[in-house]
């Protein structure tokens, strides 16, 4: 099958599965990006961001044989918890392979959800290795964050959604500003825009610093970051692109787009205040970018995809603060 048929086929699996989160809009924001801005939420999803799409795409796809040995995924949190709901949910095991310096919520999170979770530390050993030799040891099947094509299918269907939703607001060409790490919602999102809302285009958004995706486009090569930590936008933090994912981001994306930590923070304060969502950092660059590189944007409307809401307390106290600033 071809990639849109993956999304489509990973539609049908997850309806009665998934939420379908809605578009919001608040004229304040329109006011501060200087063009309309419309907001889908995947914050609202469960789990709390866009990932639970892509785990129930891949678990459901498994045969029933290697689905009953369960599964193994490695991540910083959104993932791992997508991952941890859809395996209970199927009632199979799923071990989560977690950074130690992820946010706790997210830890937390997952080992309620049924995962068990397996810790390292992100700055001296490998995710990928830790994840393959538990997977042999075990005999389940790892299911990437992003470099997966049954998890990019499940986040293509955010743009299936995206490509009917907006034609309700008369959008017929625009940016649409997705939050990006490896790629794998990008890369699905603008597979689903191709066959269904070609008038749209993806853009990948990410933190300054960790703006793999956006020099990897620029310069027509995978580009590396020099550092896998470090900042707020963690849900976001990878090494570079997919193999997978790059190719399609070369081809059907515009150009990367970047913002600060601060941006991403007064960008959360602001989706509480006007559109009243909760965002964490990394789901929040989108955002940030529509507010706060408006000049990079051309036309009258903006989509944004505000990609996940599993902030700790601590840090959305932090975004509120911004608000007085």
């Amino acid at each position: 099958m071809s990639s849109i048929e993956l999304i489509e086929a990973a539609a049908d699996r997850l309806r009665g599965h998934v939420r379908e989160t809605p578009v919001l809009t608040s004229p304040f924001l329109d006011d501060m990006a200087g063009r309309r801005v419309l907001v889908k939420p995947e914050c609202l999803q469960h789990t709390g961001s866009f990932k639970f799409r892509g785990a129930w795409s891949a678990i459901s796809a498994l045969n029933p044989d290697q689905r009953q040995r369960g599964v193994i995924a490695y991540s910083s949190g959104n993932h791992a918890q997508g991952i941890a709901m859809a395996a209970t949910k199927h009632g199979i095991a799923s071990v989560i392979v977690m950074p130690s310096d992820a946010p706790q919520l997210k830890i937390d999170n997952t080992r309620a959800l049924g995962g068990e979770v397996v810790l390292y530390d992100r700055s001296s050993e490998s995710r990928e290795e830790i994840g393959e030799a538990l997977a042999a040891e075990r005999g389940l099947t790892l299911i990437r964050p992003y470099d997966e094509p049954q998890v990019i299918a499940g986040q293509g269907t955010v743009g299936l959604e995206l490509a009917r939703q907006v034609e309700a607001f008369g959008v017929e060409k625009a940016d649409v500003l997705v939050c990006c790490g490896g790629g794998g919602l990008t890369s699905g999102i603008a597979l689903a825009l191709e066959k269904h809302a070609p008038g749209l285009r993806a853009r990948p958004c990410e933190p300054d610093g960790f703006d793999d995706v956006k020099r990897s486009l620029a310069s027509g090569q995978i580009q590396n970051n020099n550092a896998s930590s470090g900042n707020i936008c963690d849900a976001i933090l990878t090494p570079q692109p997919g193999e997978i994912t790059f190719p399609i981001l070369q081809r059907l994306c515009g150009p990367g787009l970047s913002v600060s930590e601060d941006e991403a923070l007064k960008a959360m304060a602001l989706a509480f205040l006007r559109l009243k969502i909760v965002l964490e950092p990394g789901g929040a660059v989108a955002l940030a970018s529509a507010l706060f590189r408006k000049d990079e944007i051309e036309g009258d409307d903006v989509v944004v995809v505000a990609s996940g809401g599993n902030a700790d307390p601590e840090v959305f106290a932090k975004a509120l603060e911004r608000l007085d600033a």
